[in-house]
């Protein structure tokens, strides 16, 4: 076991056990205080830990190559050291954490330097991404997506079964919870027998997915095996992967998606460690064929990390529409890294890795709202008395997901966006 994910440790600062970050978390992002510049941050509880002041003040000695190491505006420079150095790191918050040290606990001085409220501040972009590549990796998404557009008997096409596949994503606009979404404009063809129009995407959707955020990795031409895979991956975020399906649907062959996609993503701000997952380990999906030796793993490992999706109407309240699970995809987080490497394509610290639409067995847990109303045939009825077959401007969408064994709680905060009209 991790030191710091011991179910049996306590915190000096009060946690409500509802909370997502208890002191088994420690997860890390960029806080903005008002006023102030922003610097890497850790949280427990309703605290928002200010690491730079934390490493100011000698806590981290031996640890950190400077005392300045985190008066950093992206955590890019913490993704480039090796595993060893942020396990260390959380090690070292949760040791100052825990409710039998006194080493920050008794010095009021440093504590007011060190602990802010969420209130006080913002958080930013936890990481400047370099690149995004985005999976698809569901059995379950796969298929629905696949019976409602081709042939339901041949709903996975064939390669779906023997590799990963993926895509490379637009980086730039991958956008930070609280940063609302303005409605794309495209071409789409409605009508088959007629020529394509431009205008505002009528189609608009969420994709329930995660994102994985990667350390450095190994020089170009080199392969990172599943076996070492999670040495190199730093955390994981909740990601929703906006999605204009009109746009896409007319554009997407051959080259696959585009417009109907880089126009924006949302994470949540923390990236919880994988370390912090790792009790939440569980025996990954069945293979259906034999795969290629590079893909194979001696211990193939999901997360069961429940994720939950809402969708608030401009005068309604949050409703949920989605209750899926990351222990729904077919291919691992390894697997997708080592497909990724195995050409030689090498990773750098801040990429993003996303694993594709969540969609789980049974309605309710399909990670899209193309599959939740059946690509518009069976609408989503809201408190309000509303109905969607797909997003409307003023909804506001509400991701969270969170991890839960032995009495602890690991979770994500929320990333939350909000629909504007196109311009």
């Amino acid at each position: 076991m991790l030191k710091a994910n011991d179910p049996q440790l306590k915190s000096w600062v009060e946690v409500n056990p509802q909370s997502d970050f208890p002191i088994q978390n420690i997860p890390f992002g960029i806080f903005q205080k008002k006023g102030g510049k922003a610097v890497a941050a850790s949280r427990i509880g309703n605290e928002i830990i200010d690491l730079n002041a934390l490493a100011q003040k000698g806590y981290f000695k031996d640890i950190l190559p400077t005392k300045d190491f985190f008066d950093i505006e992206t955590l890019n420079p913490l993704l480039k050291e090796k595993k060893t150095v942020w396990r260390k790191v959380r090690n070292r918050i949760s040791e100052l954490l825990q409710i039998d040290n006194k080493e920050l606990q008794k010095k009021a001085n440093h504590r007011k330097a060190i602990f802010h409220a969420p209130s006080s501040g913002k958080m930013l972009m936890p990481v400047k991404i370099g690149d995004y590549t985005d999976f698809y990796a569901s059995k379950e998404h796969a298929t629905n997506v696949g019976t409602m557009f081709r042939d339901p008997k041949n709903a996975l096409l064939p390669n779906w079964l023997h590799l990963p596949v993926g895509y490379h994503g637009r980086a730039s606009s991958i956008i930070v919870s609280g940063q609302n979404i303005v409605r794309p404009k495209g071409q789409t063809r409605p009508d088959p027998d007629k020529a394509p129009v431009f205008g505002p995407s009528k189609l608009l959707d969420f994709e329930m997915e995660m994102g994985y955020i990667m350390g450095q990795g190994k020089k170009l031409g080199n392969s990172i095996s599943t076996k070492e895979a999670s040495d190199y991956i730093f955390g994981l975020v909740l990601f929703n992967d906006w999605s204009a399906r009109d746009i896409q649907k007319w554009e997407y062959v051959p080259l696959g998606p585009f417009l109907g996609k880089n126009f924006a993503s949302s994470i949540s701000p923390w990236i919880v460690t994988l370390d912090a997952l790792e009790p939440f380990r569980i025996p990954a999906q069945k293979l259906e064929v034999p795969i290629l030796p590079y893909l194979k793993e001696k211990k193939r490992r999901s997360l069961d990390i429940k994720l939950e999706v809402q969708l608030k109407a401009p005068k309604g309240k949050a409703h949920t529409i989605c209750n899926t699970n990351f222990k729904y995809m077919y291919w691992t987080m390894e697997q997708q890294v080592a497909h990724h490497t195995v050409n030689g394509c090498n990773i750098e610290a801040g990429d993003m890795m996303a694993s594709g639409t969540i969609s789980g067995p049974t309605p309710d847990a399909y990670g899209s709202m193309m599959e939740l109303s059946w690509k518009g045939t069976k609408p989503i009825k809201l408190p309000d008395g509303s109905t969607r077959k797909f997003l409307q401007d003023g909804d506001t969408l509400i991701m969270n997901g969170h991890a839960e064994k032995d009495g602890v709680r690991i979770g994500f905060g929320e990333v939350k966006s909000k629909i504007l009209p196109a311009k």
